[in-house]
């Protein structure tokens, strides 16, 4: 899977966890060419999904507006963002992936996930993320935060954010 994997836990709002588990809509499971080719075909193609990488390397699509929370079934992950499918060279492929989860806030160092999950579906894919985030936990009033233009300073308190991951 690679020489860095982190297995992310949720870190957003304890009331959306709470909601979104107990209504129980975990995303689908995608372990094979096949699986992949029956799901995305079924869905609309004019936006991205939601998907996480499960600690057990499975790749798990849900439709966009879905919390990662509830895709991911509650658990923690290796991998978190949206992904938009097209058809290249007459296959599908993976032309766009981002590590956008402000739930799980996960590394853009989690990018050797989504690579091994969709290898295992047979899925082409970019060379790395095309949307790339960064997140940090203030530590000063605790917010979540989307670091810009490398401005490590919290949104909310200006406070300065650390230069290293810091939800675990």
């Amino acid at each position: 899977m690679g020489a860095f994997t982190r297995g992310y836990g949720y870190v957003g709002p304890a009331d959306i966890r709470a909601e979104v588990v107990r209504a129980a809509t975990e995303g689908r499971p995608i372990r094979s060419a096949a699986e992949f080719a029956a799901w995305v075909e079924a869905q609309v193609h004019d936006e991205p999904f939601t998907y996480v990488v499960g600690l057990d390397g499975v790749l798990r699509l849900a439709p966009r507006r879905s919390e990662h929370v509830a895709c991911a079934g509650g658990e923690r992950l290796l991998a978190a963002g949206e992904i938009a499918f097209g058809i290249e060279d007459g296959v599908w492929a993976a032309v766009e992936v981002g590590n956008q989860s402000t739930g799980y806030c996960p590394e853009p160092r989690s990018w050797p996930a989504v690579v091994a999950a969709l290898a295992r579906i047979g899925v082409a894919r970019p060379e790395g993320f095309t949307h790339e985030f960064v997140f940090r936990r203030c530590p000063d009033c605790g917010e979540r935060n989307v670091v810009k233009e490398a401005d490590f300073v919290c949104a909310c308190c200006a406070a300065e954010l650390p230069a290293d991951w810091n939800f675990g």
